[in-house]
C-alpha cells in the first residue's frame, strides 16, 4: 500500500512540474515575440533634419516626396531659412544632420569650427541674381533704374545673414549706385520674402535668385546681374559631424548626387556643378 502511495504522489509530482516548465516555455516566447517588433521599428525608422536656404524649398519638396517613396523607413524633416541664421542655430548646437548653403562663406565657417569634416562636404550646385518687379511694371529696365527717384523702395535680403542680400549689395556697389539706392532698401530674412514684397507691391523691385523668380508668376525678371559684379553663387552641400543619424545623413548625402536628382535641380534653375 504503501509503495503505491509512493509511486501516485511521485507521479503527480512529475506532472505538476512538467505542467510549470512548459508553462514558463510559452510565456518566454510570448515575451520574445512582444519585444522583436520594438527593437526592429527602433533601429529601421529614422528622421533626418535638414537645414536648408530658403531659395531650394520648391525642388526640396520633389526630391523629399520621391526619397520617401523610395524609402519609407526615412522620414525627412526641413528647416528653411537663410544660410547665415541656419549657420548659427548649427554653430550654437541645434539637432541637425545635413545642412545645405546657398553660400561658401557660411558653410566654411562650419567646417572651421569642426562641424562639418572636409571630406562630408562638396559644392552643389550653382544660381543667378536677378532683378524682379511685379508683373505689368514698366518703369524699371535695368539695375541702374533703381537709382530714379520715382523708384522709392526695393528690397534685398539682409546681407549679414542672407547671401542674396550680400551679393545684391555687392553687385549694386559694383554699378556705383549702392550709396543712392541705401535708403530705398526695405530689408527682408531670406529671398522668399523679397519675393513677397514685390508680388503684393509693397516694393518697386526686388533682388533674389532666379530659381526664385521662375517659381512666381506675380513678377517679372527684368535683367540679370553681371556675375563679375558679386561672389560666385555656390549652394555647399554637408553632413554635420555629430549627426546621430550619420549613416542614413550620408545615404542622402549621395542620393542628392545622383544624375535623377541633379536634374530636378535643373529643372528649377540651379544649375550643376
Amino acid at each position: 500500500m504503501q509503495k503505491s502511495f509512493k509511486f501516485i504522489s511521485t507521479l503527480l509530482f512529475l506532472l505538476v512540474f512538467m505542467v510549470a516548465c512548459s508553462n514558463n516555455e510559452a510565456t518566454d516566447q510570448s515575451s520574445d515575440n512582444k519585444e522583436t517588433p520594438s527593437v526592429s521599428k527602433s533601429t529601421e525608422d529614422v528622421e533626418l533634419i535638414i537645414s536648408a536656404a530658403a531659395s531650394l524649398k520648391d525642388s526640396m519638396d520633389v526630391i523629399q516626396h520621391t526619397y520617401e517613396e523610395e524609402h519609407p523607413e526615412v522620414t525627412l524633416k526641413f528647416n528653411y531659412g537663410a544660410s547665415g541664421s541656419l549657420q548659427q542655430q548649427i554653430s550654437q548646437g541645434a539637432p541637425v544632420d545635413l545642412f545645405f548653403s546657398a553660400a561658401e562663406d557660411k558653410f566654411d565657417l562650419l567646417v572651421e569650427q569642426g562641424n562639418i569634416a572636409k571630406e562630408d562636404g562638396l559644392d552643389l550646385l550653382g544660381n543667378e541674381l536677378v532683378l524682379v518687379v511685379p508683373t505689368g511694371e514698366q518703369s524699371i529696365k535695368d539695375f541702374e533704374d533703381l537709382a530714379k527717384a520715382e523708384v522709392d523702395k526695393i528690397s534685398i535680403g539682409i546681407p549679414e545673414t542672407v547671401p542674396a542680400g550680400k551679393y545684391a549689395r555687392e553687385s549694386l556697389e559694383k554699378l556705383g549706385i549702392w550709396d543712392t539706392v541705401e535708403s530705398k532698401v526695405v530689408y527682408a530674412k531670406d529671398v522668399r520674402q523679397v519675393l513677397s514684397y514685390v508680388e503684393t507691391g509693397n516694393v518697386k523691385a526686388g533682388i533674389v535668385y532666379k530659381t526664385d523668380a521662375l517659381v512666381s508668376d506675380k513678377v517679372e525678371i527684368v535683367a540679370s546681374a553681371d556675375p563679375a559684379t558679386h561672389t560666385p553663387i555656390i549652394y555647399p552641400l554637408g553632413i554635420i559631424k555629430n549627426s546621430k543619424q550619420y549613416q542614413a545623413a550620408r545615404e542622402f548625402y549621395e542620393y542628392i548626387q545622383n544624375e535623377k536628382t541633379l536634374k530636378v535641380f535643373e529643372e528649377y534653375g540651379f544649375t550643376t556643378k
